[in-house]
């Protein structure tokens, strides 16, 4: 009778250990997508930002076509990338970054441009959500990093092959330059 009663307490703790098991791993799974939505509402923001940008730098400067629309080619490009994963949309991302240098390097070239208030505005607002997108991104890769690492270590790893536990991927930027906050320079 003994015996059945340590087979049923190794049991009941064999089930409570996977149930734990189990619920830590979705919470880190949770998390990830949580940052990820954080990540998501930035370059929102961001895309939102680059028309308005680009139709007042374009009032000054309207001989400046092709930066008008290398910039709007790599919003589309970011835009489209919504979906995809996060290295494809992590180059995409690059590619709207790299184009808003140029809008920035065209800006240089007219004083009475970075003097209006509209353009100071913009520029601000711009610099605010790269760096709240910098931030999204260390928080989202963070929890990535605590996810990856709770589904790969024993016991966890024995519930994650029975599960839809999967890897996720960072959010990183391919390129050293794109890494840089496009500047944003009125000397």
């Amino acid at each position: 009778m003994i015996v059945l009663y340590i087979v049923i307490a190794v049991l009941v703790v064999a089930v409570l250990a996977y149930v734990l098991i189990n619920n830590s791993m979705i919470g880190a799974r949770n998390k990830c997508d949580e940052a990820w939505s954080g990540i998501d509402v930035q370059l929102k923001r961001r895309h939102d930002l680059v028309p308005n940008l680009v139709q007042t730098v374009k009032g000054y400067a309207a001989h400046e076509q092709q930066t008008f629309t290398r910039v709007t080619d790599a919003r589309a490009g970011a835009i489209a990338a919504e979906t995809a994963p996060p290295a494809e949309r992590g180059q995409a991302e690059s590619q709207l970054s790299a184009a808003l240098g140029g809008i920035n390097a065209v800006a240089e070239q007219y004083p009475q441009l970075r003097a209006a208030d509209n353009f100071l505005r913009l520029q601000a607002q711009l610099a605010e959500i790269e760096d709240e997108i910098q931030a999204s991104r260390r928080i989202y890769n963070s929890n990535v990093q605590i996810y990856n690492t709770r589904i790969q270590v024993f016991p966890n790893s024995l519930v994650a092959a029975r599960g839809d536990f999967q890897p996720r991927e960072f959010f990183e930027i391919e390129t050293p330059a794109d890494r840089e906050v496009p500047q944003v320079s009125f000397t």
